[in-house]
């Protein structure tokens, strides 16, 4: 998410895990408050090992974002070297202190990833620059990438309460979301996935869209055993991870990259047309329909709140029937059971904005709930996919 939801920056964007816990109404606790002077000291120190040798760097304008979230902290900077200005962002990983979101922060694969989306597709991601795996220099590993300007969908408030998006015309939105989907037709077609991402690939993962999946929920099951090792259990979670594991569908075809967090609002526009395609985290090899099923979740996630709110959102976007057959028209592949993949979407949102919960719970910033499935603000929702009548309401 961006601090200024209409002109932004590459690095301004944030994950689904910011967005959750916008809506979750919890603050950000962090150790990663930091002088800007001190670290545009130690970003021109380390950069000097970086530049062609015999260069000299300078490091200016470093910016702390408000909007910076837990899923990496972002630090904005300009460098020059060699006579050329350079706009650029450093991503990190957050501290153990911060009590993050996520087990692990691989910033390599991260960088990794967009290194090889921008080398074999046509995706527009921002260059990166250095990966640096040592602590030492801001605290914690980063990756340093150049900074875009574009305009983002907000997430505060909701880009469908009132925005940019919501003022443009049927025809604007209509070519937003055929561009949208052309993104990830675009890194679907990537060709030997398996080679090129091989360092994606989750423990006991076959070749196949299936077995890619099944991996894949695995580990989704692993990352809410350890969301939950505090002891208090979610009924609601644990009952969708049965289903997902019970409905998997038959899917032999080959798995593909997935970028894992395919919204909105990690894609900066100009003229509603993408130029950089951000937050690459979640990015991992499977079904097709996975990022499908994400895409239109996470609408389907704001478009909730705005029911809620007595708004009348935008009912007519991004529609799961409409993205379907846009894909298909774009790729000649037709999506299946893309009902399943959204409810799978569902649940991997539950189980980080119970993470995100448990967190302000821990900072004192809220209270655990009677019913512990009210950690989870789609809960309704969520049931609903689970019952079978959550799309009929939509008809």
């Amino acid at each position: 998410m961006s601090p200024d939801a209409s002109s932004s920056d590459v690095a301004s964007t944030a994950s689904s895990t910011d967005e959750a816990e916008h809506h979750a109404q919890v603050a950000r606790p962090s150790d990663s408050l930091r002088d800007t002077e001190d670290l545009r000291e130690r970003l021109e120190r380390w950069m000097a090992g970086k530049v062609p040798s015999g260069s000299s760097v300078t490091v200016a304008d470093v910016t702390l974002p408000a909007a910076n979230g837990m899923s990496s902290e972002t630090i904005l900077f300009d460098a020059t070297w060699d006579g050329d200005h350079h706009p650029l962002v450093a991503r990190v990983a957050p501290t153990e202190s911060t009590m993050p979101v996520f087990p692990t922060y691989d910033l390599e694969s991260q960088f990794r990833t967009m290194a090889q989306v921008r080398e074999h597709s046509a995706v527009p991601v921002p260059a990166v620059y250095w990966s640096e795996s040592d602590p030492d220099a801001l605290g914690a590993p980063f990756f340093v990438m150049e900074r875009i300007s574009g305009d983002v969908p907000p997430d505060v408030m909701p880009y469908n309460f009132g925005s940019w998006v919501t003022e443009a015309s049927p025809g604007q939105r209509n070519s937003l979301q055929q561009n949208s989907v052309g993104v990830l037709a675009q890194l679907h077609a990537i060709d030997k996935p398996g080679e090129r991402f091989d360092f994606l690939r989750l423990p006991n993962s076959g070749t196949t869209a299936r077995e890619a999946f099944t991996a894949h929920i695995a580990e989704q099951r692993a990352y809410y055993e350890w969301v939950v090792s505090d002891g208090v259990r979610s009924p609601l979670i644990e009952r969708a991870l049965d289903w997902i594991e019970e409905n998997n569908p038959a899917d032999d075809s080959p798995a593909v990259l997935c970028w894992g967090d395919s919204r909105i609002g990690n894609v900066m526009y100009q003229d509603f047309a993408p130029v950089a395609v951000l937050d690459w985290e979640m990015a991992t090899l499977g079904p097709r329909e996975m990022d499908l099923g994400w895409m239109a979740f996470l609408h389907r996630f704001f478009e909730d709140i705005a029911g809620l709110a007595n708004l009348p959102g935008l009912p007519d976007f991004l529609r799961l029937p409409d993205l379907a057959q846009t894909y298909a028209e774009i790729t000649g592949h037709t999506p299946h059971d893309l009902e399943f993949y959204v409810t799978y979407a569902a649940l991997r949102q539950a189980v980080i904005m119970w993470r995100i919960q448990a967190r302000a719970i821990a900072f004192g910033q809220s209270q655990r709930p009677e019913d512990p499935d009210d950690m989870i603000m789609h809960r309704a929702s969520l049931a609903a996919m689970l019952d079978g009548t959550y799309w009929e309401r939509l008809a």
